[in-house]
This record gives structure tokens, sequence and C-alpha cells, in this order.
């Protein structure tokens, strides 16, 4: 079972620093790790020639790894341990990150980007555990909120970090190997109190993507319209008439909301006794902000405005889906569920841009506004459904 801290000998009563700074720094690795990564590769492989759609099936390991190295992941922390697992899998980071640079064949890229975005996935699901189960129960949503807020500012620092670096030399790739490394610091001087796995979980993996379905399809609704719309709002912007500078900033300005509402939406859940009707309200001001897109294309400031709090709907169903993941389980259970989340959240991100890019393809450019109000409708209707036919179970 899961052993508290030690010096505690019952539930977790208070934040745990050495825990939530060990996470946070995690997190934060993962964060920079991707946002650096993902352009860096993706416009190194532009210059190499390299063509748009090898360019595009190369990014897609991405989440293929992480659907990969999710149902895996507790099985060896369960027998090796939390932090160790963390550790091996931040040297493994650390160092596919820096054979991007030595390893210049493309088609070698392929396994690096499965260990990669493997080993990436590994320290995802271990510190969101790991912060998980430390985290007092009255005020998991306000650490949930901070932990949701850090990994947003470590994706926002990431193509920040690549602007400044650019695309030549090693260094970029120095960089964010250093990053990563250094993540493992605090990580190692919390070793003894990450959590403790002494059993195993009691259903087979797939079973708890199914356990908690209001917070693993959150998570899936929220990769998939993340993704989906980080990557082909650009598209939809210049064709609804706007310049690249003006679409560019209106994503800044949904980043700016997903920032800003992680640690407001995480104390209101702690308030509440179903986080499921939140999760509800959140899908449903997002399904309404979606079919309102297309009439907002000749006002950009009021697009802006939407933008604003509907990225901050966005960004809340993830914390708040977390949030009620650890509110329903514990222990083992509780560590499955994790890395479940974790794939729901993969196979959105795989998902998302496939769909909405078809639906764009099929119906024009409003096709991406109602590919994602298609995901927050199947969303409303799958909470409100078990809100009102089985209140009482997770």
């Amino acid at each position: 079972m899961l052993k508290p801290p030690p010096g505690t000998s019952g539930p977790v009563d208070e934040i745990h620093w050495p825990s939530l700074i060990a996470a946070l720094a995690s997190i934060t690795a993962v964060g920079i790790a991707i946002g650096l990564g993902l352009p860096l590769l993706s416009v190194i492989m532009e210059k190499r020639g390299i063509a748009p759609t090898l360019n595009g099936l190369n990014a897609a390991m991405a989440g293929l790894a992480s659907m990969a190295a999710a149902p895996f992941t507790m099985k060896f922390a369960h027998r090796h341990g939390v932090a160790p697992t963390m550790l091996l899998a931040i040297a493994f980071a650390a160092t596919s990150s820096l054979g991007f640079y030595y390893l210049t064949n493309f088609w070698l890229w392929f396994p690096l980007r499965i260990v990669f975005h493997g080993a990436i996935t590994v320290v995802f699901i271990l510190s969101e555990f790991w912060i998980n189960a430390t985290a007092p129960p009255n005020r998991r949503g306000f650490v949930l909120g901070v932990y949701g807020t850090v990994l947003s500012l470590g994706f926002a620092s990431g193509p920040l970090l690549f602007s400044i670096l650019g695309s030549e030399g090693l260094l970029p790739f120095a960089v964010g190997a250093g990053v990563i490394l250094l993540s493992a610091i605090p990580i190692f001087l919390a070793r003894y109190e990450s959590p403790v796995l002494d059993e195993k979980p009691k259903r087979h993996f797939m079973r708890y993507v199914f356990l908690v379905p209001t917070a693993t399809a959150a998570v899936f609704i929220f990769g998939a319209v993340e993704y989906g719309g980080l990557s082909l709002f650009p598209i939809f912007g210049t064709r609804a008439g706007f310049s690249e500078s003006q679409a560019a900033l209106l994503l800044t300005v949904m980043g700016i909301g997903n920032f800003i509402f992680q640690i407001p939406l995480g104390m209101l859940s702690d308030r509440v006794k179903d986080r499921r009707t939140i999760l509800s309200a959140l899908t449903l001001i997002g399904l309404v902000g979606a079919l309102f897109l297309p009439m907002l294309v000749e006002n950009w400031i009021l697009m802006a405005l939407v933008l604003l709090f509907w990225g901050g709907c966005v960004s809340g169903l993830y914390t708040v889906g977390l949030s009620h993941l650890g509110s329903r389980l514990q222990g083992a259970d509780l560590a499955a569920a994790n890395a479940a989340f974790v794939f729901s959240y993969a196979v959105g991100t795989v998902a998302g841009p496939q769909v909405i890019g078809a639906a764009m393809d099929v119906t024009g450019n409003d096709g991406f506004a109602w590919a994602i109000a298609g995901f927050f409708g199947l969303y409303v209707v799958l909470s409100l459904v078990r809100i009102v036919l089985k209140p009482k179970r997770p």
C-alpha cells in the first residue's frame, strides 16, 4: 500500500514540501523538454529537406511512445521504487536528447523519439502520482493547480528557449539535456519520501481507463483540444483573415488563460463535494466557446477575450480531472490510474489533430470549431449521464 511520508503515521494532512518540490521539478523538466524539443526537431528536419509527411510521422512517435510506456511504468516502479525509476528515466531522456544531435541519420530518429518520449512519459506519470498521493485531501485541488501552472510554464518556456538558442549546433540539445538532468537533484534529495508501492494494482491496466471515466475522458478531451488546437489554430486564424502574427498572439492569449486559471480552478475543486460538476461546467463552456469561434473572426479583441477564458476552461479539465482521480483512489490503484490518465492524454494528442484536420478538409475552415465542439459535446453527454444516473460512483 501507499505509505505516508516519513514522520507521519496516517493520511497526509499538510503539504510536504520536499515531495512537492521534487514533483514540480520533474514536471517542469517534462514541459521544457517537450516545448523545446518539438519545434527544434521539426525545424531541423525541415532544413534537411525531410518531407512534411515524414516530419509529421516522426513527431507522431511521441504519442505512440507515451501510449506504449504508460502500461509498464507502474510495474517497473513497483519493482524498483518510484524515485529510482524516475531517476533512470531522466538519464534515458537526457541521453536520447543528446542523441538527436550526434545521430544524423533521419531513420534513427524514430527509435530515439520512442526512447525520449517513453522516458519523459515515465517521469510524467510518476510525478503526477507522487504529487497526487502526497497532497492533503483538503488542499489537493490547490496543490494540483500549482502543479498544472508549473507544467504550463514549462511548456511556454520551451519555445522561448528555442527562440533564443535557435536550431544550430549542440547548444539547444545540451540545454535541453541539462534541464532534464537538473530535475534529478530534488528527486534524489527527496527519494526517501517518495510513495512506496507495496501492492500491485488489482486490475488490468485498461480497466483503469474506464474505472474513473470522468477523469480519463476529461484528459482525453484536454489532449485532443489542446494539441489539435495548437497545431491547427494558426491555419484556422490565417484562413479567417488574421495575419500570422495576429493568429500567434491569439494562441498566446489562450496560453495566458491556461496559466492563470489553473490554481483558482484547483482551489474551487477543493470546495465542492463532487468535482464532476466542475468538469461538466468547464466542458459546457468549452462547447459554447467553440461554437462561437466562427462568429468572432470579424473582431480580434472579442476573439481574444473568448480565447482567454476558453483556454482556462480547457486547462481546467486537466487540473480538476487529476484532482478528481486522487480523491477517488489511493495506493496502487491511484498509481495505475495515473498511468491510465496519461495514456488517455496521449490518445487525445494523437486523435485531436487527425479529427480536427479531417473536419477542416471536409467542411472547410469552420470545421476547426465544429470538431472541437464535437469533442466537448461528447464529454458533456458523458459527464451529465454519470452525474444523473450514477452519482455515487467514481
